[in-house]
C-alpha cells in the first residue's frame, strides 16, 4: 500500500490556515501601522511578549462581530478578526517556577472596531472566565477600549440593552479565588473601565485615561465636551489610588504583570541579599528624624524583589510584595515622611486591602512600624476617620497568613496595634530594633496632657521647657524598647542586622502543605 505524502495539501487544513491567516497583525498592515504610529503595541505583541515563547494558545478566535446583517461575512472577517477580543492561556514565567504558571489572557484589540465591547465577545470572556475558574488559573486583561459597542445589529431581536449580560458578574466573582491583572494602555472607558476596577490591580501607562463614560456618553448626558485624555488622566488616578502601577509603556507594563504573577508561583531558588549592616545608617539616631523606609524595605528584602502597590497614593503608608530567602511575601510599612507615619483614612484603605490581597493568596505579611498612631482632628473625622480606620482591624482579625510584625521606632497606641494586626500578640512574632519605643499614645502629647499642671505652674517659657524636656527624657526611657521589654507586651529585641534571620526563621515554621480559604472577596478600593 503506497503511503500519501505527508505534505500532500488538504482542503480543509488550507481553509483553516487561509481564515487563521486573517487573524495576524501581518495581513493588517493599515490598521497595525496606525497603532505603531501612535507609539503602541498591537494586542498580539504585548501577548507575545507576556507568554513563554510558543505557549499561547488561542481559544474562540473565529468569531467576528455581530454586524452581519449590515456588512458581508468576509469584510467582517476582515476587519473585525476574534470580534476584536484575544483569547487564550499561556504560560508566564515557567522557567523560573514549580508552582502551575498558567494563565488564562484576554485583550480587547484597539485595531478592531477602537477596543470596543462586542456581543459575542462578551460570550467568549464569559467562557473564559469559566475555564479560569475550573482551572485555578490567574487572569490576565488588557482592557484598552471605548465601552460597549452599539453597532451589534444581529443581536438586536434578542436583546435590549444587552443587561443580562454575565461579564461583569462572572469577572467580580473570581475576586478572592485566583489573581486577576488589568493593564491600560490608552484610552479605557465605560465596560472596559469596569472590567479594569474589578480586577485585583491595575497597571497602566502614563498616557491612559480611564473613566467610567467616555466623551460620547458625557456629552450626549450633557455633561459637557472633553478630550479623553481629560476623562481619568493616569496621574490623576494614581494619586487617588485607582491605578496599583504606573509604568512608562506596554512593554514595562508586561514587564511588570509578569513580576507581579510572580509573587503567586512559589519560592525563588535563586537570590541575593544585601549587606544587613546598610541598615544601620538609614535610621537616624535621632528620633525626632524622618528617613526614607523604601530603602529599609529594601535591604531588609532580596535583591530585586520589592514591588510597591499603590506608590503614589496614601504617601505614609507603603504597601508591597517582596521576597526573603526566595520566599513570597506581603509587606505593609508606616513612612514617617508623610504626616510622621501617622495613619489616616486612605492609609487605612491601603493597607486593609493590602492584607486582603496577601490573605486570599496565602502570602505571609511583614509589617514595619513606626507610627505615633491614628491621625486626629475635625477635618480627618470629617473623612469618615472611626469607619476607615477600624477596616485595618476587621481585616487583620480575619488574617489565615502569619503576620510578622517589626518596630522599627515609634509603636504608639491603636495605631501600633493595628498595624500589628490589632494587638502585639496576634502576630506570629513581634519584634522591636534597639530604636524601638512604646506608648498608649505619643510621648510629647502624653506628657502635654498628662502633665498640663505642672507644665502650668512653671514661672517662664526657659523654666517650661526644661521640665517638659526632663519629662519627655523620662517617659522615653521607660518606653524605650529594652526597658518595655521587660513586660512582654513584644518578643523581642532585636539587632536590626538579624531581621531578615528572624523572618526567615518564622516563615519555616509555618507547615508547607496550608491550604487557605479563599476570601469572600478583595474589596475594590
Amino acid at each position: 500500500m503506497t503511503k500519501k505524502n505527508p505534505s500532500h495539501a488538504r482542503k480543509d487544513i488550507d481553509e483553516l490556515k487561509d481564515r487563521k491567516a486573517l487573524l495576524m497583525d501581518k495581513m493588517r498592515k493599515e490598521a497595525v501601522e496606525k497603532r505603531h504610529a501612535m507609539g503602541k503595541r498591537t494586542a498580539r505583541e504585548n501577548i507575545a511578549d507576556l507568554c513563554d515563547e510558543g505557549t499561547f494558545s488561542e481559544i474562540g478566535s473565529l468569531i467576528v462581530a455581530g454586524q452581519k446583517g449590515r456588512k458581508p461575512l468576509q469584510e467582517l472577517r476582515i476587519n473585525t478578526p476574534a470580534d476584536g477580543l484575544i483569547t487564550g492561556i499561556g504560560k508566564i514565567n515557567a522557567s523560573s517556577f514549580e508552582k502551575n504558571t498558567s494563565c488564562y489572557v484576554l485583550s480587547y484589540d484597539y485595531t478592531v472596531l477602537a477596543g470596543t465591547q462586542g456581543a459575542f465577545g462578551h460570550k467568549k470572556t464569559d467562557r473564559l472566565m469559566a475555564l479560569a475558574t475550573k482551572a485555578n488559573c490567574p487572569i490576565l486583561f488588557f482592557v484598552e477600549g471605548g465601552g460597549g459597542r452599539p453597532g451589534d445589529v444581529d443581536f438586536t431581536s434578542v436583546s435590549t440593552g444587552g443587561l443580562d449580560l454575565m461579564t461583569w458578574r462572572s469577572f467580580a466573582r473570581l475576586s478572592g479565588k485566583i489573581p486577576r491583572i488589568a493593564i491600560v494602555g490608552g484610552y479605557c472607558f465605560a465596560g472596559n473601565a469596569a472590567i479594569a476596577g474589578c480586577a485585583d490591580i491595575i497597571i497602566a501607562t502614563k498616557d491612559s485615561s480611564m473613566g467610567m463614560g467616555g466623551p460620547a456618553m458625557i456629552e450626549g448626558g450633557g455633561l459637557g465636551s472633553f478630550h479623553p485624555k481629560e476623562i481619568g488622566p493616569a496621574k490623576t488616578l494614581a494619586k487617588n489610588g485607582v491605578i496599583d502601577l504606573l509604568v512608562e509603556n506596554e512593554k514595562e507594563a508586561v514587564a511588570i504583570a509578569k513580576k507581579y504573577l510572580s509573587y503567586f508561583q512559589g519560592s525563588s531558588k535563586q537570590w541575593k541579599e544585601h549587606p544587613q549592616e546598610e541598615l544601620y545608617a538609614i535610621l537616624p539616631e535621632d528620633r525626632r528624624y524622618a528617613y526614607d523606609i523604601s530603602k529599609i524595605i529594601t535591604v531588609l528584602a532580596d535583591e530585586d524583589s520589592v514591588l510597591e502597590l499603590r506608590k503614589d497614593f496614601a504617601l505614609n503608608m507603603i504597601t508591597a510584595l517582596i521576597r526573603v530567602q526566595g520566599k513570597p511575601m506581603g509587606l505593609i510599612a508606616n513612612s514617617t515622611r508623610f504626616l510622621g507615619g501617622a495613619i489616616d483614612s486612605d492609609a487605612a484603605d491601603k493597607a486593609a486591602r493590602f492584607l486582603q490581597l496577601c490573605n486570599a493568596f496565602g502570602l505571609a505579611v511583614i509589617s514595619l512600624c513606626d507610627t505615633p498612631g491614628f491621625m486626629v482632628g475635625p477635618d480627618h473625622e470629617e473623612q469618615g476617620l472611626i469607619r476607615h480606620s477600624s477596616r485595618l482591624f476587621i481585616t487583620a482579625a480575619s488574617l489565615d497568613v502569619p503576620m510578622i510584625t517589626i518596630v522599627l521606632r515609634k509603636a504608639y497606641g491603636l495605631g501600633a496595634m493595628a498595624m500589628a494586626g490589632g494587638s502585639f500578640h496576634a502576630s506570629f512574632l513581634t519584634l522591636s530594633w534597639q530604636s524601638g519605643e512604646f506608648g498608649a499614645m505619643g510621648l510629647e502629647g502624653a506628657v502635654k496632657l498628662g502633665y498640663n499642671k505642672e507644665l502650668a505652674a512653671t514661672k517662664n517659657k526657659k523654666e517650661h521647657d526644661a521640665l517638659y524636656d526632663k519629662l519627655v527624657a523620662k517617659e522615653y526611657e521607660k518606653g524605650k524598647a529594652i526597658n518595655a521589654a521587660e513586660t512582654l507586651e513584644f518578643d523581642e529585641v532585636i539587632d536590626p542586622i538579624e531581621t531578615r534571620k528572624r523572618i526567615a526563621t518564622a516563615m519555616d515554621c509555618q507547615p508547607t502543605d496550608k491550604t487557605f480559604n479563599p476570601t469572600r472577596n478583595i474589596d475594590s478600593w
